[in-house]
């Protein structure tokens, strides 16, 4: 995966801050729409923090947390979030810092790309949920969407494996695919 540096992370908090609001807001409310009372949330990759600052805004009974390879990043989310309880980490998606069984809901937003050894990271979000909890993972439509649906079924309950056309209000087409599956 690719880590960003100071002046890299800076550009991209002010583009996604722009182009992705919109995403932002639709996994804010899809979290919301689903997520149980006080659940923990951990967004992998989160970068600057904006779609947890959304999802804060909305549910702020949720126990957030952030995590992202890049140290730049997470001084960014730390920014977006001061003074809010979420808790964020620097860490790699093959090898999560946070023991098994610690969330229920498991989210990225658009770093699933960027994943060098897919199966590794999928195994490690299915080890970071509970029984019974999900993942969410929203990412460019046509990219690695089928070899993505594949490790879910590897490692999460095939049964409950989809994928999905996701179109953020007043964008004119679905750029994005989400993937979810349940931990049996």
């Amino acid at each position: 995966m690719t880590t960003f540096g100071e002046k890299q992370s800076r550009g991209y908090d002010q583009r996604a801050s722009r182009l992705l609001g919109g995403l932002y807001r639709r996994i804010a409310a899809d979290i919301d729409a689903s997520a149980r009372p006080g659940a923990w949330v951990l967004d992998v990759g989160t970068g600057p923090g904006k779609m947890l600052a959304r999802l804060r805004s909305r549910r702020p009974d949720l126990r957030l947390h952030g995590v992202d390879l890049s140290p730049h990043m997470i001084d960014l989310a730390e920014t977006t979030l001061s003074g809010s309880a979420t808790e964020l980490a620097v860490g790699d998606v093959a090898a999560l810092p946070y023991p098994d069984d610690s969330f229920d809901l498991v989210v990225s937003s658009l770093s699933m790309h960027e994943w060098p050894d897919l199966d590794r990271a999928v195994a490690e979000l299915a080890r970071v949920l509970r029984p019974g909890g999900a993942v969410a993972i929203y990412d460019f439509r046509f990219v690695r969407a089928a070899a993505g649906l594949s490790a879910l079924r590897r490692f999460f309950d095939a049964a409950t494996v989809r994928r999905e056309t996701v179109r953020p209000r007043r964008h004119p087409i679905g750029l994005y695919a989400r993937l979810t599956a349940r931990v049996a």
